[in-house]
């Protein structure tokens, strides 16, 4: 580090603009052009369609199966099921591969949930795919699914774990002068994003190539060339564009073996694409979760134990825990805490992470608490926060590197006028509107991982840069070139920014808000090994600072010149020239934020708070979220644009969790009632209202030489416990379970 860090002095001697500008995206022209290539846009010469199969029962076996009409059809290549798909096998344990479903397609005939897949009817067209699928027969020895909505079963996967603990949380509970104890639950939720998965898939007898919609190419590959037995040389994933995942793509789901397995099958390129329907059974959701909350304070409001003892579903083939209690141990100071963790099966797909997977449905537990406590205080709720703030992770004996969460709370009461919020219930109204306010506040982990990337400088007076990342929507194209371009002086527009594909060297997941903050490093590490060797070029015997010494030498602007003056600046690309190359290319490296040895003494978070107003209108029984202020502590923020699309985006999903969303299972046979944009709601514009977005942007010093932390998922912690308490201040219900549901507020005393 030591190294890298002298030779970034040597490079850079200002801190250009590009850095925290509000930049577009750069692969917008594409996009809104319609020429950028998503997963199920690929077609090749001989290819053919793939429609899936799926399961009518959520619990059971395969009693028998049919394909011999299907097969008749025309243009039907194959109808594969578990006697003739081939070999697919499991993930190795230990290989540090994640895939979404440890069982592969069609191993056996169990049915764990409804709309598994059993089958995959391979075509020349996609109408005769989807004709074949229709004409398979399955029928089924079902059993009675479990899709029970409580979650207290005595039969949970596991004993509780208890996750984090001190003090005796016991009995400072019950030696607690003002206590409360209450249960919260939030729903299954969807990821649903705008670009449905899809795989094509190309075998050629020995590679297979797989274009992916996914948020972890790296993995994607690691993880197939174990389910189809394989040498990790032997298949390439391409992920060039994604319309979003919010996690939901993190992890490969059974389509994409599925798809491999059609090609080898049929020796010709495969397109399967899950259909929206699909989508609500065969590629995760955020489980539903039960948490109990009791916290105990003195009269002044200083909490002295905290208890979140929290239980989430998982399926019956595998144990996922959504991690709900990340934030509690250190969100406020409390000498006594106990934090838990359980799991019961049901007949459901297997969840998987969503954004602010653990601590979005954590805080709306452990901030509706703080929202009663302050209540039964009769303490305003931003200062019974700010009373409990701490600079210091107690869960962890360690100061955290940089926690601004008063100044979020400080900043956003100025912005949304708390001053003048008024505690009554019911007592703020505009006209014959009543108004209610509320306040949380919002946290997620910050990380780096591994990375490395490529940077290269052209003859042509362009760069470009490359990894095995990818840019799952969120801006990260746009970020590789602002790095690029504040190492080079390269204007952005002329650097070429290329992602998502396997063949280049390997690059970090877009998962857990972390990519950025990972990759960064990599990017100019590479950009400063490009620019050594221009520097060093340039002092050759010909070149335009011969008998200088590369140490005499920056870049700045895209040229050269000498340390001590600017009387002669020399565009990089006439250095290229005389030098008669043309191009300098270096890799760089990213390390980990755990082989930081100074950073292991410090606790990394961001924060963040959340300020709602609702409007309810009680003669109508109409509802609304009015006006959002979101302020957020993220370290430096380098694209102020996309930066604030991304909490703006996070907001809006906020709103939903809180308002709208839940995925509904039919009790008797385990079928996802909604599974349609017609039942399942979404916010829409005329839910959404303006969200002014606040940065404190003050740079961590743990993360790297910019000091940024990510942002994908914070902006969505804290919003649905905001809107709770604003609408428990506008109509007197405390709604515990989510999503706010009409029927709750017409309980309301205020008219």
């Amino acid at each position: 580090m030591q190294d890298n860090d002298a030779k970034q002095a040597e490079v850079r001697t200002e801190f250009p603009p590009v850095i925290g500008a509000a930049l577009s995206r750069v692969d917008g022209p594409v996009k809104t052009t319609g020429r950028a290539q998503y997963a199920a846009d690929f077609s090749f010469p001989g290819m053919v369609y793939a429609v899936p199969v799926t399961a009518t029962i959520a619990h059971g076996k395969i009693r028998s199966m049919d394909t011999s009409a299907a097969e008749k059809m025309p243009g039907v290549l194959a109808v594969l099921h578990h006697d003739n798909i081939g070999p697919l096998f499991r993930i190795a344990p230990g290989s540090r591969s994640t895939i979404s479903e440890q069982r592969p397609p069609f191993e056996d005939d169990v049915i764990s949930y409804w709309g598994q897949y059993v089958a995959l009817a391979v075509a020349k067209t996609l109408q005769q795919a989807q004709a074949a699928a229709a004409a398979v027969r399955v029928t089924y020895d079902a059993e009675k699914p479990n899709v029970a909505l409580d979650l207290s079963d005595t039969d949970t996967v596991a004993p509780p774990n208890v996750e984090s603990t001190r003090g005796d949380v016991g009995t400072a509970f019950h030696g607690a002068p003002v206590q409360l104890d209450e249960t919260y639950v939030t729903p299954t939720e969807v990821h649903n994003p705008m670009e449905m998965h899809a795989t094509t898939a190309v075998w050629d007898g020995t590679q297979y190539t797989l274009y992916e919609s996914s948020q972890g190419v790296v993995n994607h590959l690691n993880t197939l060339a174990q389910v189809l037995g394989v040498p990790k040389d032997n298949v390439r994933v391409i992920s060039r564009f994604i319309g979003s995942g919010f996690g939901g793509k993190l992890f490969p789901w059974p389509h994409s073996a599925m798809a491999a397995a059609a090609s080898r099958k049929v020796g010709r390129p495969v397109k399967l694409m899950v259909d929206r329907k699909m989508m609500f059974s065969c590629v995760g959701h955020r489980p539903r979760t039960q948490q109990h909350m009791r916290i105990g304070a003195t009269p002044d409001g200083k909490l002295v134990s905290l208890e979140q003892r929290y239980i989430n579903h998982t399926s019956l083939q595998d144990r996922y825990r959504e991690n709900c209690g990340e934030a509690t141990p250190f969100l406020y100071s409390t000498p006594n805490l106990t934090v838990t963790s359980a799991q019961v099966r049901r007949t459901l797909g297997t969840p998987t992470p969503m954004r602010g997977p653990g601590a979005v449905p954590g805080l709306f537990a452990v901030e509706s608490a703080m929202d009663e406590l302050a209540i039964k205080l009769k303490m305003d709720p931003v200062e019974l926060r700010l009373k409990n703030d701490t600079l210091i992770d107690e869960s962890r004996g360690k100061p955290f590197s940089s926690r601004h969460l008063k100044e979020c709370l400080q900043v956003g009461s100025e912005k949304f006028g708390w001053s003048m919020r008024t505690p009554e219930v019911g007592s703020m109204r505009r006209g014959d509107t009543v108004l209610g306010w509320g306040v949380a506040a919002a946290s997620w982990g910050a990380g780096r991982g591994v990375c490395q990337a490529t940077v290269t400088l052209k003859a042509d007076g362009t760069a470009s840069v490359r990894s095995a990342a990818q840019d799952p929507g969120t801006g990260t194209y746009t970020i590789f070139a602002q790095i690029v371009s504040d190492k080079t002086g390269v204007p952005v527009e002329k650097i070429e920014v290329l992602l998502g594909d396997t063949d280049f060297v390997p690059g970090a997941t877009s998962g857990g808000s972390t990519l950025t903050a990972t990759v960064m490093p990599a990017i100019a590490d590479a950009a400063n090994g490009a620019v050594q060797m221009v520097l060093a070029m340039a002092t050759r015997p010909g070149a335009p600072f011969a008998g200088k010494k590369p140490e005499e030498l920056v870049m700045n602007g895209g040229s050269v010149h000498l340390k001590a003056n600017r009387e002669t600046t020399v565009p990089f690309a006439d250095v290229l020239h005389a030098a008669k190359v043309s191009y300098a290319s270096a890799d760089g490296r990213s390390g980990g934020l755990g082989s930081d040895t100074k950073a292991r003494d410090y606790s990394t978070h961001s924060f963040g708070a959340q300020f709602v107003e609702v409007e309810w209108q009680p003669m109508i029984a109409q509802l609304r979220v009015s006006r959002v202020v979101t302020v957020m502590d993220a370290g430096r923020i380098i694209n102020m644009k996309t930066g604030t699309n991304q909490i703006q985006g996070a907001v809006v999903m906020g709103i939903g969790m809180a308002l709208l969303e839940q995925e509904i299972y039919d009790q008797r046979n385990g079928h996802p009632i909604n599974d349609n944009f017609a039942d399942y709601l979404v916010p829409t514009n005329a839910d959404v209202p303006a969200i002014d977005v606040h940065f404190l942007g003050i740079p961590d010093p743990m993360m790297g030489e910019y000091g940024a932390r990510g942002i994908g998922e914070i902006g969505m912690a804290g919003v649905a416990p905001a809107i709770t308490a604003a609408v428990y201040h506008a109509t007197g219900v405390r709604v515990r379970e989510l999503p706010v549901r009409i029927e709750d507020l017409l309980r309301s005393a205020v008219v």
